[in-house]
């Protein structure tokens, strides 16, 4: 399969929530890329519901999905701080089915992030935190010129191994 053209991105809608949440959960369960611990995620449908609501009525703030075949893989969200002087900023987070990585739909997503971004009329610094020890995302964040701002040292404990929180950023807007 091409799957550079089969790709689809595409904004999150209300009635997402459900396969999103599907998605979230089977990460988590990998126990590897995400903070979040199998045990403690209890998000319902109605909980997601509510989430993608609160981002889809705020303007400073976009879910984007990709799609395979009219199937979600993966999503994106970016959000803002709700602080006047935190509002030139936000963060993202992104995750993809494992076997749909390696197909470039992480990529996609963040070229459409960046694009939206880009032309967001205040949105100027891009960020992310990422686990030190997924160094296949920070080679990719790096490629697209994202850079280290901070370390939160050993602030994750993943079966009894501790690994760094990163912080990330890309200034969207020269100065």
């Amino acid at each position: 399969m091409d799957t550079l053209h089969s790709i689809t991105i595409r904004e999150g809608l209300l009635n997402d929530a459900e396969n999103m949440l599907r998605i979230q959960k089977e990460i988590i369960e990998e126990k590897e890329f995400l903070i979040a611990d199998p045990k403690e995620f209890n998000k319902t449908v109605d909980d997601q519901k509510q989430w993608i609501q609160h981002i889809l009525q705020n303007s400073q703030e976009i879910i984007l999905v990709a799609e395979v075949d009219d199937k979600i893989v993966g999503w994106l969200v970016f959000q803002s701080p709700n602080r006047v002087r935190l509002n030139h900023t936000g963060s993202f987070g992104m995750i993809v089915l494992k076997e749909y990585r390696n197909m470039k739909i992480g990529r996609r997503l963040l070229e459409a992030l960046l694009a939206w971004a880009e032309c967001h009329e205040e949105i100027e610094k891009v960020c992310l935190g990422v686990l030190s020890s997924n160094e296949r995302a920070i080679h990719f964040y790096r490629s697209f010129g994202f850079i280290e701002e901070g370390r939160k040292v050993n602030e994750v404990k993943i079966d009894n191994r501790y690994v760094d929180d990163i912080l990330m950023y890309k200034n969207v807007k020269k100065k």
